[in-house]
């Protein structure tokens, strides 16, 4: 089970990928053209090109585990516009709202008491 903490490292891919890539494809698009280690213990987070699907990488250790949510209707209303990298960078919480189609940008969330590293 992967659960979203607060110290979980989490890497938005901003590009919309293939999704006929699976573990292996993904990884070495995270190594060759993310500059990121897949094994790493990051949670990477893709989106199709329609933005009615999201998939999940991550390493635990052990291995990968590939997660995917596919939306029943519409589109994701939120995704991060693509900048000088590739990669956006977001909290666990915001993670939790962009996984129900929300917009974590918009989200109010309450102040952080104290960062974690």
């Amino acid at each position: 089970m992967i659960q979203l903490v607060p110290q979980l490292k989490i890497l938005v891919c901003v590009e919309p990928v293939d999704f006929r890539k699976g573990i292996d494809s993904l990884a070495a698009l995270c190594r060759k053209q993310l500059d990121a280690d897949p094994f790493s213990g990051a949670v990477f987070v893709f989106r199709n090109r329609a933005a009615t699907t999201v998939k999940l990488l991550v390493y635990d250790g052990d291995g990968f585990w590939l997660c995917i949510k596919r939306l029943s209707r519409g589109k994701l209303g939120w995704w991060p516009e693509a900048g000088a990298t590739p990669l956006h960078t977001l909290a666990s919480r915001q993670l939790q709202v962009l996984l129900n189609n929300g917009s974590p940008s918009g989200a109010r969330f309450a102040p952080e008491w104290r960062r974690l590293p």
